[in-house]
């Protein structure tokens, strides 16, 4: 039980929850939020503090669900979202001073998630459901949202920044990768892609999850996928953010944190059912000049997280930290050898 004192007990009494009555317990492994499982008497929610280093301005995510939340209420009633509850005082994120920012989410029961995506079967379900988000949400006024993390798939800006850091990075570091600084640099033509895509009218801005790992779904316990969750990244974006990201994080049987690279391939049959299920789910939502960018999605997303890996190397690894010396350059590498497995596939079809 939940003492009077501990820093969430504010929190639950926002719900109009006494804290001696709840029993709460942490909920998943997500490098983010912290996430907790909280049963009342009226039932069971999932509670999360919004970690407000990553997503500086909460109030935004905040703002972008509630517009979400009564449009799909408006127009697509029975669609399944897990969109925040409201506290007594119809705030649906509650601030608690020198605490941090926190939300309660229903609890969808009968569920769990997947890390790994092991069959093509799981790949088709994971990516149809993240085409019926994007699709319910097609007439949607994207101008409302605004970006929880402003230019997050941006590629022209990571390789400016990548740029950046191969001359005025740690110089030693510099120096320790210079062979895939040039592998990576060579990559150049996907930037000018990215930059053609964006300009083109018929690419258009869409309502995109941008984080589409498989543990994003939930799936029921015959593995059938039930919903989308972690709705913080919804902001406006294109279609390759989704689809790339699924090619990416999917198609491999290992992650990115494998340094034998030797494990690293690409599973056609995988690739193939993304592909499948995503033109299915998005069907004549998608423009003719988007269906041809398909396989240009995966490449843009893993060269990406390549030259993202190696510009936090390069600067000290200030971004996503490292677990061990050289973590940061191993993850690059990874993902430059991805890039290279990805390419031979898209060769191959």
């Amino acid at each position: 039980m939940i003492a009077a004192t501990d820093p969430i007990a504010p929190v639950l009494s926002a719900y109009g929850w006494q804290a001696a009555d709840c029993k709460v317990s942490s909920l998943g492994g997500g490098l983010i939020n912290h996430t907790w499982q909280v049963d009342t008497g009226a039932g069971r929610f999932v509670l999360q503090r919004i970690n407000h280093t990553v997503f500086t301005e909460p109030a935004v995510i905040d703002d972008n669900l509630r517009y979400l939340h009564e449009y799909v209420q408006a127009t697509a009633p029975d669609y399944r979202l897990p969109f925040p509850v409201a506290a007594t005082d119809g705030r649906t994120l509650v601030h608690i001073p020198e605490a941090g920012y926190y939300r309660v989410l229903p609890f969808v029961p009968d569920t769990h998630t997947i890390d790994v995506v092991s069959d093509a079967g799981l790949a088709y379900a994971a990516a149809r459901q993240f085409a019926g988000f994007t699709k319910v949400l097609t007439g949607f006024d994207v101008t409302q949202l605004r970006p929880s993390i402003p230019h997050f798939h941006h590629l022209r800006l990571r390789f400016n920044q990548f740029e950046q850091a191969c001359k005025q990075g740690n110089p030693d570091r510099i120096r320790e990768s210079a062979e895939l600084i040039r592998q990576l640099q060579g990559g150049y033509a996907l930037v000018e892609q990215f930059d053609a895509f964006v300009r083109d009218p018929a690419c258009r801005q869409r309502v995109m999850h941008h984080d589409t790992k498989i543990s994003n779904v939930l799936f029921d316990s015959a593995d059938q996928a039930v919903c989308v969750i972690d709705l913080d990244t919804v902001m406006p974006g294109y279609f390759f953010s989704d689809i790339g990201d699924m090619f990416r994080t999917y198609s491999c049987p290992v992650s990115e944190e494998e340094s034998d690279f030797s494990k690293i391939m690409v599973r056609a049959d995988i690739c193939a059912a993304i592909e499948t299920a995503y033109l299915e789910g998005m069907n004549d939502a998608l423009t003719p000049t988007e269906r041809t960018h398909l396989l240009y999605s995966g490449e843009c997303l893993i060269y990406m997280q390549a030259i993202r890996f190696l510009t936090d190397f390069l600067n000290d690894d200030v971004y996503y930290g490292a677990r061990y010396p050289g973590h940061n350059l191993v993850r690059a590498g990874n993902q430059a050898v991805l890039l290279e497995q990805f390419q031979a596939y898209r060769k191959s079809r």
